[in-house]
């Protein structure tokens, strides 16, 4: 099991190193450079070498890659064209932001989509099944920005229950984003409960009909019991993938949700780096993300290696 879980960790360290090559190379490839950027109109002549100079932007690409990933590992993401700031110390308020919001929506969704998960396998093909389900898949198919819009509109404009966009800065406390997180976390909450409980729902009900659950049932085990007790455990090694994802989706800044509430996070962070063309923020936010996507990931897989003996089984003999 340990070589499994130190081949897994080296794949996903080469992943990571890809993915960085990617990103470097590709925003590379892009028209203009942080100089063109920063100097707009002025981009040209003497004062666009001074400032490429400056930035090391004059040497090769691949000795500018390779000091770039240096510094990454290191923790130094380089420095802001736009305001000249270190990029982590920028990242870190924004990613703290984006960790509460993703956080208040974990909390809130996946203990309901297992509960609601549950329900609607046992109420299979019944009138609890068919809502729930109608409304998981309406809730998977309407894009975030027209659920967002139609919350704002609701509980904003029409009721005055909650403020309708965030106006606080990426370094407010918490006691200042409490009071105004509530509709993109109901958001988010909605599409994160709508996947989760859809594979908890196939899950339970190819579980309950294993011979296991059975002969607990014959035995004369309590009906909760069988559920909660067995049929759950057992239901849950499927959604861990998707609960991975999900986090992984979160931690993404959830670019759309982010925007439209103008949130102080990792999303709005980025989009407002590529319209500004700060392309050393922009690689570094990228980094960022995939990281955290591999890192999931890898520890979603490691975390079903070990609740499942089969699945332990087989990739040992493998």
């Amino acid at each position: 099991m340990l070589a499994y879980a130190l081949r897994r960790t080296l794949l996903g360290l080469i992943t990571v190193a890809l993915v960085s090559a990617m990103i470097f190379f590709a925003v590379e490839a892009l028209p203009g450079d942080a100089c063109t950027a920063v100097l707009q109109r002025d981009a040209h002549g003497q004062r666009l070498e001074n400032c490429r100079r400056e930035m090391g932007l004059d040497r090769p690409a691949t000795a500018r890659y390779l000091d770039w990933v240096g510094g990454a590992i290191r923790g130094d993401l380089g420095a802001s064209a736009g305001s000249g700031k270190a990029i982590t110390e920028l990242v870190g308020a924004r990613l703290a932001n984006t960790l509460l919001l993703a956080g208040l929506s974990m909390a809130v969704g996946v203990p309901l989509a297992l509960l609601l998960g549950v329900v609607t396998a046992l109420a299979r093909d019944r009138a609890p099944d068919l809502v729930l389900s109608t409304v998981a898949i309406l809730a998977m198919t309407i894009p975030e920005f027209v659920t967002a819009t139609l919350l704002i509109f609701t509980f904003s404009v029409w009721l005055g229950w909650v403020p309708g966009i965030v106006l606080a800065s990426a370094d407010a406390p918490i006691s200042t984003l409490f009071p105004t997180i509530w509709l993109p976390v109901a958001v988010l909450t909605m599409v994160m409960t709508a996947h989760i409980l859809r594979t908890v729902r196939s899950s339970m009900i190819d579980v309950m009909e294993g011979d296991f659950v059975q002969m607990a049932r014959l035995k004369g085990v309590p009906a909760w019991r069988v559920v909660w007790r067995h049929a759950l455990p057992s239901a849950l090694l499927p959604a861990i993938n998707v609960v991975a994802l999900t986090v992984a989706w979160l931690l993404g800044g959830v670019v759309v949700v982010e925007k439209v509430f103008n949130y102080p996070g990792l999303g709005r962070f980025m989009v407002d780096s590529i319209t500004e063309r700060d392309l050393p923020v922009v690689q570094g936010l990228a980094l960022v993300v995939a990281s955290a996507y591999v890192g999931v990931n890898l520890a979603a897989d490691l975390l079903a290696l070990l609740l499942d003996p089969r699945l332990r089984t087989a990739r040992l003999r493998a």
